[in-house]
């Protein structure tokens, strides 16, 4: 299968980068387009194959990947002509719609809407797959493979595609204000600022590991920690004192209402 990548810049880049590294496609079976030279020749290095325009590219593949920024994506669309007729499509791009991008596309063409994250960079990405998707089953398998390489994948309906826009698109930048206020913390009663960035970061990755490979509820770990009377319960009282958990459930809401916005756009 050749697979086509239109924008591979920090989230195409990575998906690209991943799926080479974990033997999915090979470079000779990657076509890219990106306005960047210095995108484009790193992986000509690697021996992907670097087309000229976005028809040419939509020509040269069976599943063509598109991550460019929405605001581009009318203008990089229309480029691709009536080239991906009868193919695959994946978008990664936030907030648009399938409606709306088969609107700016011309052809008949099978389409699965996607959004994925930041952290996919260092293979722990999360990605939430539309299982309303036209792709076929063996398309459907392929994605499945590709995503799963750069972290866990969701799928779900593409009405809450925005949902999972608002918490795990964005969460990234929630979490690391939570990673800067704990070193903060340490850093107010002694801490060296390294070592509490440190022990902050690794604290979140290693909750986040207890809650996915234990399959235990959150509350339950979390009363592991709680003995009676002890510093951790007192740290709880004061977060929600001042109402952390209320904080978070809105940010998720008002992030996704933002999301949804953004595709009627």
């Amino acid at each position: 299968m050749k697979i086509g990548f239109l924008g591979a810049g920090a989230m195409g880049g990575a998906i690209i980068s991943g799926a080479l590294k974990a033997g999915i496609v090979e470079p000779k079976d990657v076509y890219i387009s990106d306005f960047s030279k210095a995108i484009t020749d790193k992986y000509k290095e690697l021996g992907c194959n670097i087309v000229d325009s976005n028809q040419e590219l939509g020509e040269a593949v069976d599943i063509l990947q598109v991550a460019v920024k929405p605001q581009y994506a009318a203008e990089a669309l229309k480029e691709l002509g009536n080239s991906m007729n009868g193919k695959a499509m994946i978008s990664i791009m936030a907030g648009l719609t399938t409606e709306t991008i088969r609107e700016m596309t011309e052809g008949d063409f099978r389409l699965l809407r996607l959004m994925p994250n930041t952290p996919a960079l260092v293979g722990a990405g999360a990605f939430a797959l539309d299982s309303n998707s036209d792709f076929t089953e063996d398309e459907k398998a392929f994605a499945q493979k590709l995503f799963e390489s750069l972290g866990i994948v969701e799928w779900m309906p593409e009405h809450l595609i925005d949902t999972a826009c608002g918490l795990s698109g964005a969460g990234p930048a929630y979490i690391y204000i939570v990673i800067e206020a704990l070193a903060d913390g340490g850093v107010a009663e002694g801490l060296p600022r390294k070592t509490a960035m440190n022990l902050a970061a690794q604290t979140v990755m290693g909750a986040a590991k207890m809650v996915l490979e234990t399959g235990e509820h959150p509350d339950f770990l979390k009363d592991q920690v709680c003995s009676p009377g002890g510093n951790t319960i007192v740290g709880i009282r004061t977060l929600e004192e001042h109402g952390v958990r209320g904080a978070f459930i809105d940010t998720v809401v008002k992030a996704t209402e933002r999301s949804r916005e953004l595709g009627r756009k």
